[in-house]
This record gives structure tokens, sequence and C-alpha cells, in this order.
């Protein structure tokens, strides 16, 4: 998924996790974060940032900041709705006939619902999509806060996988240099737990690792 247009600015400071101020070559500008996570390891006063101006009418604000370079030098792409925009462009080009985005399913919206073949040999896979930014030392983790929500979507994969669907949990690496990511269970024990109990049942845990450019986020 690539961004229209796209403006390198630094960091000043986060007043809540809605908005962040940041200075355009000498301008101060307060901006809308495309992120509601804590992002405390990359959002750090002087650091890089980039952000894109929509144009959308009434906005209170010009840009979104879609961007960090953390202090390592690497390239987070921190928009909340990057992951599933290139997951949908990249299962486009897997051999699926069929691709539904939010599908209802049990008390939830499931990100992706997919079929291979039709009738009596149709295949039906779910896949939820979770998008990392969090990284220590290479590894990538999940969440960086507590997440009833994707708590909640855990089990119904599993639901899903007991009543004959290819149930698949997919990570989102929005950085390069990252193969794996691993519950982050200092954030949510509930999440680390739910994860485990995906694996045993069966749910496929997939890693979709990304090149990230200031103005574009892709699926290798």
């Amino acid at each position: 998924m690539k961004y229209d247009n796209i403006t390198r600015a630094v960091f000043l400071k986060r007043p809540n996790r809605f908005i962040a101020e940041v200075d355009i070559d000498g301008v101060r500008e307060t901006v809308h974060v495309k992120n509601t996570g804590r992002l405390g390891e990359l959002m750090i006063p002087g650091c890089e940032v980039w952000l894109t101006e929509p144009g959308t009418p009434g906005r209170k604000t010009r840009y979104d900041l879609v961007a960090v370079r953390k202090s390592t030098g690497v390239l987070f792409n921190i928009d909340s709705q990057a992951p599933n925009k290139a997951v949908k462009e990249w299962l486009d080009g897997q051999d699926f006939d069929y691709v539904r985005p939010e599908y209802k399913y049990g008390d939830s919206r499931i990100d992706f619902y997919m079929e291979k073949g039709s009738g009596l040999d149709c295949e039906r896979f779910l896949m939820e999509v979770k998008g990392c930014t969090l990284e220590f030392d290479g590894m990538g983790y999940f969440p960086d806060a507590p997440t009833e929500r994707g708590v909640r979507h855990i089990r119904e994969l599993i639901k899903a996988k007991n009543e004959g669907y290819h149930a698949i949990l997919a990570f989102v690496i929005q950085m390069d240099g990252v193969e794996e990511v691993r519950p982050y269970a200092k954030a949510d024990p509930e999440f680390a737990v739910a994860m485990a109990d995906a694996e045993a049942a069966g749910v496929e845990i997939l890693f979709l690792k990304c090149h990230v450019e200031p103005d574009e986020m892709v699926i290798k």
C-alpha cells in the first residue's frame, strides 16, 4: 500500500494518544496520530517522522502521522489501517477464488474471509490481522497495550477452526528486519494465553514480513 503524498517532520511531543506536535521546516504543527497504541519506544522528542495530507474537508488537523524512524535507524510504519490494506493487496495476488474483508462471524467481525474452490470442494478461510509496531532486539511483539478485542478475535478463530475453517492469525510486521512476533505478556497476559491456546488448537500463526519506506509498506 502506498501513500499519495508524504512530508518529513521532527516529532516534538504527544499530548494525548490521538495527536502529536511536530516541526515541519521550522513550523510547529498539530497532527493526527494514526495509531492509538503507546509507541513510547518510538515517539521520542527529536525523532524523524513522516506525515500524509489526506485533504479531507472539515478535518481538525491537516496531516496524519504514519511513520517513525526509531533511534536504531529503522523506519516503522505506525498507521493502524495500513496492515489490512497491505494484506488485501497481498491476498489479491494469492490463489483465492473469493476474498471478502470485514466478515461477520460469531460476535465479531473478522478481518478477512476467503474461499478456494466451490461447492462441496470449497475450502473456507478466516484471517484476523494484527499490526506489529513493537520491537526489541530484532524480535517483534504484540500487543503493546491490553486488547480485549484481540483476545475475543482469537477465541473466535479457535471456534472457527473447530467448525472446519482454515483459521489464520496474521501479524503484519510494520518494519524491516523482523521475522517473528511473540505475545507481549507483560502488556497483556490474557492475549499470550489466547495465542498459545490458538496454536494448540491448530490455528495457523502467520508472520507477514514487510518492506517499509516513508510513502509505502509492502508485504514481502
